[in-house]
């Protein structure tokens, strides 16, 4: 019955560090100029294709997605 419960309970553990290359793609931010919605990913260098990684919906978010993927800067934003 334990381990039941372990299935539900919250870990203070520090996220997985995720990779992408950045040879190819840079992060970005892209926002809704209507809603105002932000989602972060990345954007393919050669096509510009955005891939959507995460909803921010608050500041630590952003810092969330950050800390996740190694990146130091703000990504840049686009509409």
């Amino acid at each position: 019955m334990k381990n039941f419960f372990q299935l539900f309970s919250r870990r203070n553990e520090e996220p997985v560090k995720k990779h992408y290359d950045p040879e190819k793609q840079k992060p970005a931010i892209r926002c809704s100029i209507c809603t105002g919605e932000q989602v972060a990913g990345f954007q393919d260098l050669k096509t510009g294709k955005f891939l959507e990684i995460q909803l921010l919906r608050r500041p630590e978010d952003l810092e969330q997605f950050k800390k996740e993927y190694g990146i130091a800067e703000d990504p840049k934003k686009f509409y």
